[in-house]
């Protein structure tokens, strides 16, 4: 036998009778899942010094559990001394089991590391069942040693779910676990 993530098996045997209870959905196909979760880094000081990007990499690596890419620039901006083509952050998209095992990390031992927290802001949806969280410290994981990462900075996960409304995104996102912040 296969193994199955924790999230996932809950998914399947708990969270979809339960949405289907709460939204009165008449097929199992119309209960919203989540399909991908996106892990971005920008790195600004990366126009001066190109090793940033490697450092920005790797530590998305360690995180996630899958190869991370290097972003590029869409265009030139003079301002910020900002070519084309120049790798500018980082970011890895993690799909099935591996979504599921870095949901449950952060859930479980992640999140709870932030100092002073009392849950995540519900004003992240994007009107089309999406969800977006900025995370300050890359430090919060217990991936990270923090004796060896050079510089602390933060980064963005985008929970991308087939869900119609911002209302079904975050009873499968509350379902999932994500500690929202009571209003």
């Amino acid at each position: 036998m296969a193994y199955i993530p924790r999230l996932k098996q809950e998914y399947k045997d708990k969270i979809v009778t339960t949405l289907t209870e709460e939204f009165g959905y008449k097929n199992v196909m119309q209960v919203p899942k989540l399909t991908k979760i996106v892990i971005s880094k920008g790195v600004g000081a990366a126009v001066a010094d190109k090793k940033l990007v490697d450092h920005a990499v790797e530590e998305l690596t360690k995180i996630s559990g899958q190869k991370a890419v290097p972003t590029v620039s869409k265009k030139d901006i003079a301002t910020f001394k900002l070519r084309k083509g120049m790798p500018i952050g980082a970011r890895v998209t993690l799909r099935g089991e591996q979504m599921y095992e870095f949901l449950d990390r952060l859930v479980t031992s992640a999140l709870p590391r932030v100092r002073d927290f009392n849950g995540i802001k519900a004003t992240g949806f994007d009107g089309r069942g999406n969800y977006n969280l900025g995370i300050t410290e890359q430090i919060i994981f217990p991936e990270m040693d923090i004796d060896k990462v050079n510089n602390i900075s933060g980064m963005d996960v985008a929970f991308v779910t087939t869900a119609d409304t911002d209302k079904e995104a975050k009873s499968l996102l509350t379902e999932l676990g994500l500690p929202f912040q009571k209003n």
